[in-house]
């Protein structure tokens, strides 16, 4: 690791093969956290190469523990996290209003280690045992639409520098990775990144994939569709950016989103919406970003529609009973 930091530290670029070989080093525990927290750090000093960021994503689909989903036709809606904005768990929420729609969720996640709460940190909140076991899995699927996978239950990488991350307590290169990375390999994907370049990267790497993804980016900073602000999409067809006002919503505050100080502070928001007594900040944010998740599945659906249904599944409380079935199972 000497060599390469070495190497690193002059400015040099990794290759595609010495960054994969090095990420399953990492997941081998050959090196120290001195030397994990200067590698990660190298990478929040200048941007992560396209390269780079295949090399370590290859590294991990190769080491993860796989599981198929294939026949639910299941979507993934998640963020870099990282992006400082301490909102509610909002990629979180709307995968249980999508999920509620009838529409098979296999939502990736992990705990928080740059804000208040991260998915996983919500899903054991509420009582949920993580889970690798595909059979298992499959039939949170079948019973509740939804399934959540853990990342370190089945990253070895990400469990050997879980502790280094949360010393570090800032958004490293690992952020970049997690939306790369869900282990079932879903069809379709809403991903969120915390900056524009990131966005970039993402739809360069999947745009020759066989899978149907939208990458979102705020353009002041959320890693969601966050109505504070313009957002930029990218997808296989293109990028552009939309307004708030071009989706007939109001253009809110930062602090109407914000997520409270702690894992118990976001809880109790993330039940108020799921009550059905969100604010109506609240509640367009969350069911704007799941029209979008909804509208990557079936490209045909207009974002009216999309919204409808999303509205529907949260104010009938199916969004809800989604979450109580999952964390009945």
């Amino acid at each position: 690791m000497k060599a390469i930091l070495n190497r690193l530290y002059h400015h040099e670029r990794l290759s595609k093969s010495e960054a994969k070989k090095i990420l399953v080093e990492i997941a081998s525990e050959k090196y120290n956290e001195a030397h994990l927290a200067s590698f990660m750090t190298v990478f929040m000093m200048r941007p992560i190469t396209v390269d780079e960021l295949s090399g370590f994503r290859n590294a991990l689909k190769e080491l993860s523990i796989k599981v198929d989903l294939s026949d639910f036709d299941t979507i993934d809606i998640v963020g870099t996290g990282g992006d400082g904005k301490d909102t509610f768990n909002i990629s979180t929420l709307t995968s249980f209003i999508v999920a509620g729609t009838g529409q098979k969720v296999a939502k990736h996640g992990n705990y928080s280690v740059s804000s208040q709460s991260g998915s996983s940190d919500m899903l054991a909140n509420f009582g949920y045992t993580f889970t690798n076991n595909e059979s298992e899995l499959r039939s949170h699927l079948e019973k509740a639409n939804i399934c959540f996978l853990h990342a370190p239950k089945f990253h070895p990488a990400m469990k050997a520098v879980g502790p280094t991350r949360k010393a570090l307590a800032l958004k490293t290169f690992f952020n970049m990775l997690g939306p790369l990375v869900n282990p079932s390999s879903p069809k379709n994907q809403l991903l969120g990144t915390f900056n524009q370049e990131i966005a970039r990267l993402y739809n360069y790497i999947l745009q020759d994939e066989d899978i149907n993804y939208g990458i979102v980016h705020a353009l002041d900073g959320y890693d969601e569709i966050s109505l504070t602000s313009g957002f930029k999409l990218f997808t296989k067809n293109g990028e552009q950016i939309i307004n708030p006002e071009d989706l007939g919503q109001k253009r809110i505050q930062q602090s109407e989103i914000f997520g409270g100080n702690s894992v118990a502070d976001a809880a109790k928001i993330f039940t108020s919406i799921l009550d059905g007594n969100g604010t109506e900040a609240q509640n367009n944010v969350v069911l704007t970003n799941a029209a979008f998740a909804l509208k990557i599945v079936d490209q045909r659906k207009s974002f009216e529609t999309a919204f409808l249904e999303a509205k529907e599944s949260l104010f009938s409380l199916r969004a809800k009973q989604t979450l109580e079935k999952l964390v009945g199972i």
